[in-house]
C-alpha cells in the first residue's frame, strides 16, 4: 500500500501481545506493516519489564523504526525463564493479572488510541477497551484452522473413552462434526485437548467473546488455508483480515554468524536438515537424547540451534553436525545448503518454512502444533509427521528418526521431489500474497483504511 501522507504522528495506536516469543514477533511484523503504510500512524507495543529487557538484549529496539516505541509495565506474571515448569498457570497468571496494569497504561497515555491491537489469548482487552470505547483488533497467531476449531468448541463430541485407540487414529473430527474444514484435526487430537483442562476452559472463555472484536487479524494468507478463513469470515460478525505470512523476514539472506556462515557455505546444496524446537518447547532429556543418536545414525548432515544443550551436542554429535545455541532462523531457512527442517511446528516456523519452501519433518508437542504437522504432512503434503512413529511411553526412537531423515532428505525418491515440488510452489504463493496485487496485500489495505476512516468503531457490545 502506497504511505499514507499526514502529520507525523497524527494517528496512535496501541499494540498489547502475548508475553511469548512466538506471539511478540508476528505482532511486530504487523507493527512494522502499519507505519510502514501509514506514514501518520506510530504504535505503541505495551510488554512487561522481563521482556522489555530480553527484546533489548536482542536488539529488537535498534532495529525498529521511530514510530515504534515500547512502553513497559511491571512483571505480573512468571517468569519467561523456567515458565514451562507450570506453563498452564503461566497462562492463568497472563490472562488473570496483567488486565489491571495495562489499563493503568492505557490511562496514562498523552493521546487516545485510534485502536487497540490485542492478541486473542489476552481475554481481558476486550472489556478495558469496552469500557474506554477503544476499537479492538483481534490478533491470531496460530493457524486459521486451530481458530475455527477452538470457535466451535460446543461442536466437539466427547471424548469418553468409548472409542478404543485405533477408532480414535482412523476417524477424523469432520466425519463427527458438522464443521467443515477441520481435516486436520482428528478425535485423537481432541483427547490430548481435553486433558489441559485449564488452557482449555480458558480457550472457551476467550472464543465466547471473540465476537465481540471489532475485527480479527489473521497470521496467515488465504492461498493456505482458504477453506478455514472463508468460513471464518461467514461465521464471525466482524471482518476477517488475512494479512500473512506475518514472519520478521525482509529478504536480507547474509547470516552474520561468521561461524555459523561458513560451515553452511561449505555445504552441498540442499543437503543440511535444519533443527530447531522453538524458543520455549521443553524436550525430555530421554527424547533430545534419541533425535541426537538418530540424527547421528542417519548420516545426514544437520544444522541444529539446542540452545543451553549446544555444547554437549557438539561432543555427541560429532563432525556431521554443527550445533549452536541460536540463530537467525528465517536467513538460516533460506541458505542454499538447507534441504529440510526438523521442528516442534510452532506456526511461526511452520510459515518460516512455507516461506523459505524447505520441506518439514514435524515432531509437534502441544497444542496448535498437533493440526500443524497435521497440515503440513496430510494436506500441503510438504512433509512427514513423526507423531505417528511414538511408541507406548510417547516417545519416537532413533531408527525411526534416523528413517524418517533419510526420507526426507533423498531427492532422489518420488516422494522427497513431490514434497519439494509442493514446498516451491508454496514458497512462491506465500511471497506474491504480500506483492502489489496480492491477497493479503489487498486484505492489509482494506484493514487500514477501515481503521482510519472509522468503519471500526468500538459499539456498547465490545
Amino acid at each position: 500500500m502506497a504511505s499514507m501522507a499526514a502529520a507525523a504522528g497524527a494517528r496512535h495506536v496501541v499494540a498489547l501481545p502475548y508475553p511469548g516469543r512466538g506471539h511478540i514477533n508476528p505482532m511486530l511484523v504487523v507493527c512494522r506493516q502499519l507505519v510502514a503504510a501509514d506514514r501518520a500512524l506510530t504504535v505503541t507495543v505495551v510488554v512487561t519489564e522481563e521482556w522489555h529487557g530480553l527484546l533489548a538484549s536482542a536488539g529488537v529496539p535498534s532495529t525498529l523504526p521511530n514510530s515504534i516505541r515500547l512502553a513497559t509495565i511491571p512483571n505480573v506474571i512468571p517468569s519467561e525463564h523456567g515458565r514451562g515448569a507450570d506453563h498452564a498457570g503461566f497462562i492463568e497468571a497472563v490472562c488473570y493479572r496483567m488486565g489491571e496494569t495495562v489499563e493503568q497504561l492505557l490511562d496514562r497515555l498523552e493521546r487516545r488510541p485510534l485502536a487497540v491491537v490485542a492478541d486473542t489469548y489476552l481475554p481481558w482487552a476486550l472489556t478495558a477497551c469496552a469500557r474506554r470505547g477503544i476499537p479492538v483488533c483481534s490478533l491470531w497467531t496460530q493457524p486459521a484452522t486451530f481458530f475455527l476449531a477452538l470457535y466451535n468448541l460446543d461442536l466437539w463430541p466427547p471424548v469418553d473413552g468409548r472409542h478404543s485407540d485405533e477408532e480414535l487414529r482412523i476417524r477424523s473430527l469432520e466425519e463427527h462434526v458438522p464443521v467443515p474444514c477441520l481435516s486436520s484435526v482428528r478425535l485423537s487430537d481432541l483427547k490430548i485437548f481435553r486433558a489441559w483442562e485449564r488452557p482449555m476452559k480458558i480457550a472457551a472463555e476467550l472464543f465466547g467473546n471473540v465476537r465481540k472484536a471489532q475485527c480479527v487479524l489473521f497470521t496467515s494468507f488465504l492461498e493456505l488455508e482458504p477453506c478455514a478463513i472463508n468460513a471464518i469470515a461467514e461465521s464471525l460478525p466482524c471482518p476477517v483480515y488475512p494479512i500473512g505470512p506475518s514472519i520478521p523476514f525482509n529478504g536480507d539472506n547474509w547470516v552474520q554468524d561468521e561461524e555459523q556462515r561458513k560451515w553452511l557455505d561449505a555445504q552441498p546444496a540442499n543437503s543440511v536438515l535444519y533443527v530447531s524446537f522453538g524458543s520455549f518447547v521443553a524436550m525430555p532429556p530421554s527424547q533430545f537424547e534419541e533425535i541426537a543418536m538418530g540424527l547421528r545414525d542417519s548420516g545426514v548432515r544437520f544444522f541444529w540451534v539446542a540452545r543451553d544443550r549446544a555444547a554437549d551436542l557438539r561432543q555427541k554429535c560429532g563432525g556431521n553436525g554443527l550445533a549452536v545455541a541460536w540463530c537467525e532462523q528465517q536467513k538460516v531457512l533460506c541458505h542454499p545448503s538447507v534441504g529440510g527442517f526438523l521442528s516442534h511446528c510452532g506456526w511461526n516456523s511452520v510459515l518460516e518454512a512455507v516461506c523459505a519452501g524447505v520441506p518439514l519433518l514435524a515432531f509437534p508437542v502441544s497444542w496448535d502444533q498437533l493440526v500443524n504437522a497435521r497440515m503440513v504432512a496430510e494436506e500441503w503434503k510438504v512433509g512427514i509427521d513423526l507423531r505417528e512413529q511414538r511408541g507406548e511411553d510417547g516417545t519416537v526412537g532413533r531408527a525411526a528418526i534416523s528413517a524418517a531423515v533419510r526420507k526426507l532428505m533423498d531427492f532422489d525418491s518420488g516422494v522427497g521431489q513431490e514434497m519439494r515440488t509442493r514446498a516451491a510452489q508454496l514458497r512462491h504463493v506465500s511471497r506474491s500474497t504480500v506483492q502489489e496485487g496480492g491477497s493479503s496485500h489487498r486484505s492489509f489495505n482494506g484493514f487500514l483504511q477501515d481503521l482510519v476512516e472509522g468503519k471500526l468503531e468500538a459499539t456498547e457490545t465490545c
